[in-house]
């Protein structure tokens, strides 16, 4: 059952189309990868489904229900679904537990104890647990997305929504991120990732998308993508990428 279903749908910066005419249905639990070039459009398209661009034209559907039509609600809309942005985007005058309970206590309204007791249990799942009291300014890189995934499970999201979660990274760190996001993976939970990260996109989706100068070029299982591409776009990004 597809939970979230773009159509047709394009976006444009002044006279730049960066997306052009993309469609993709999501299901329920299934992990999307989304590689591509940079500039291909991957970020522009997850800006746009969770409306942090407003698309040009085309329909977003969740649930079947419509967003981009008048009268619905963006705001409920957003709380559907959790986003991990590259740069952590932590409040740095809040120590983390602040961090993962803010939105819950304004956005979802949780009494304190309760936004506090969810925001412990999804530090927890990240193995972050211990620094409930650090400030962001203390945590490396990878501690902080850490956080920042916690934060976006504490509002209970349908949809977990990653931009490039490891780019800004120290290579290092890159490991312990992408183990949270595996684990996340086999919990059931939707996903959909940008990413450059090869091994994670061929080990962990259920689908790959490669997109290509604002297009969806090819999607597929992994092995179909990574083994056997059909499109030459495709051949030669994975070639300089795998190579």
């Amino acid at each position: 059952m597809s939970i979230l279903e773009v159509r047709h749908l394009k976006k444009k910066f002044g006279q730049n189309l960066v997306l052009k005419d993309i469609s993709l249905e999501v299901e329920v639990g299934e992990v999307i990868s989304m590689i591509g070039s940079s500039g291909s459009g991957k970020s522009t398209f997850l800006r746009s489904i969770n409306l942090l661009e407003k698309p040009t034209s085309g329909e977003i559907l969740f649930k079947g229900e419509n967003v981009l039509a008048k009268g619905c609600d963006l705001t409920k809309y957003r709380t559907y679904l959790g986003m991990v942005f590259q740069n952590f985007n932590l409040f740095e005058n809040k120590n983390v537990i602040g961090n993962v309970m803010l939105g819950q206590t304004t956005v979802l309204k949780r009494r304190s104890e309760v936004a506090r007791k969810e925001a412990i249990k999804n530090l927890e799942k990240v193995g972050m647990e211990r620094f409930l009291e650090a400030q962001p300014k203390q945590l490396s890189g990878g501690q902080k997305q850490r956080v920042a995934i916690a934060r976006a499970l504490s509002m209970n999201p349908d949809v977990l929504l990653f931009d490039e979660p490891t780019s800004a990274l120290d290579p290092e760190m890159v490991g312990e991120v992408l183990a949270t996001m595996k684990d996340l993976a086999k919990s059931g939970l939707t996903m959909i990732v940008v990413t450059h990260e090869m091994t994670f996109a061929r080990e962990v989706s259920d689908r790959v998308v490669f997109m290509d100068q604002g297009v969806i070029a090819e999607q597929g299982a992994p092995e179909e993508i990574f083994g056997q591409p059909k499109e030459k776009r495709t051949q030669e990004f994975l070639e300089r990428y795998l190579a």
